[in-house]
């Protein structure tokens, strides 16, 4: 059965599909833009970029594709509130949000005419995302990469939430990593979409280093797991030299802080300078955020070759999810 559109405010992704945005350059117009050309929507990562970088990047991308384009910033991040208008001056379709939450990005969002997506991991957050505004909320669990909200799989936190949240469409997100879980998710767990990342970094079109790829592709389920991070929160990456020596106790504390990225920081670490480090490459001093599960691909695709994978094997078991009707809503 042909999967359902994705309806979020105004707009409407052919493909119920989005592409996690994830920072830092790792998620740029280079994966956006094709994303979005596909049907899905396309995600920049616009955590800690300068204000102009950002803007260019939207910019670059609204002209490479007539395509759904998406903007995702950490609340943690100290200037997200001119990360937030930069991108809404810029043009960007919709802003993703989580790691943190922000009331008055639902009043920016509504005075703005762009649409606010709350990423969450409990019913709670979900229920007053819903209610403060959310055009639609994204559910991340444990499995993903990057900073996470829980230690519980998305098999057990998504039904809870979907219990409670009718208004608006729920996403799917953590450990996806083919069309038959994306159809498991909709049809069986009444997904209305869902979002993955790390995929999408074993792509074609992804800009990072071709050493980041390979920490992907050579990585075992043991290589993957859970660290700390100085915005508070566990994050699961790739065990590179760096990550295992700060597990061992080495002392990777940052004296002077060059970035000044985040509201709140421990400094126990630069998180600006390891994320930077991976995009470029540098496999014993980057953090390559991973989700768990990234250990089951093995292949550097084009996006538009991954959608049809997605779709194709998708569609082959899809039945009829039971989420979010527009028009019955």
């Amino acid at each position: 059965m042909k999967l359902p559109e994705l309806k979020i405010a105004n707009f409407t992704a052919r493909i119920p599909l989005i592409q996690g945005g994830m920072s830092i350059r790792v998620s740029t117009s280079a994966l956006a833009a094709p994303v979005a050309d596909c049907g899905g929507i396309g995600v920049i990562g616009g955590s800690a970029l300068p204000t102009e970088d950002l803007r260019a990047d939207i910019l670059k991308a609204k002209s490479m594709t007539d395509g759904i384009v998406a903007v995702n910033i950490m609340y943690a991040m100290k200037d997200f509130y001119n990360l937030v208008m930069t991108s809404i001056e810029s043009g960007i379709d919709m802003i993703i949000t989580g790691a943190g939450f922000s009331r008055d990005i639902f009043k920016i969002g509504r005075e703005h005419n762009v649409p606010v997506v709350m990423i969450v991991s409990s019913p709670g957050i979900a229920k007053l995302a819903e209610k403060m505004g959310a055009a639609a909320i994204i559910v991340e669990s444990c499995e993903a990469g990057g900073h996470l909200g829980t230690d519980r799989p998305l098999r057990e936190i998504f039904p809870p939430i979907r219990e409670i949240i009718s208004k608006v469409p729920l996403i799917a997100a953590g450990g996806i990593t083919n069309g038959y879980e994306m159809a498991e998710m909709m049809d069986k767990y009444g997904a209305d979409g869902i979002q993955i990342a790390s995929r999408f970094v074993l792509s074609e079109e992804c800009d990072v280093d071709d050493n980041f790829k390979q920490a992907y592709l050579n990585a075992t389920k043991e290589d993957i797991v859970i660290t700390s991070s100085p915005v508070g929160m566990p994050g699961r990456a790739i065990n590179t030299k760096f990550v295992s020596s700060m597990a061992q106790g080495a002392d990777t504390k940052v004296k002077k802080c060059l970035h000044k990225c985040l509201k709140k920081c421990d400094h126990h670490y630069c998180i600006s300078e390891r994320l930077l480090s991976a995009r470029a490459g540098k496999l014993d001093d980057g953090l390559f955020f991973s989700g768990a599960n990234t250990y089951k691909m093995k292949e550097i695709l084009p996006v538009a070759e991954i959608f049809r994978q997605f779709v194709t094997q998708a569609e082959s078991v899809y039945k009829e999810g039971r989420g979010f009707d527009p028009i019955a809503s």
